[in-house]
């Protein structure tokens, strides 16, 4: 009997770090969403699965923020590569 609820408890633990580390980042924001439903300390949820913890710390992943810049547009000719091909004879 407690050698099946460690056992489980070890496998949960495994499963929720490779969730936190391989999932894309929509799916663990959710889970984050769906822990902290249950009663999961955001903070502690949003750190565990890699996420920013949103409408607590003043900004969301929604875009509302009006003091988030653009990233700069490089000019496309200064981001041109040339690669140099020498035939051999």
């Amino acid at each position: 009997m407690w050698q099946q609820l460690i056992v489980f408890v070890i496998v949960a633990a495994a499963a929720l770090h490779a969730a936190g580390k391989y999932l894309p980042a929509a799916w663990r924001e959710r889970m984050v969403y769906f822990l902290v439903r249950r009663g999961a300390g955001q903070a502690r949820m949003a750190a565990w699965f890699n996420t920013r913890a949103s409408c607590g710390d003043g900004c969301s992943s929604c875009g509302s923020c009006a003091d988030q810049a653009a990233p700069p547009v490089a000019d496309v000719a200064s981001a041109r590569r040339v690669i140099k091909l020498h035939p051999h004879k």
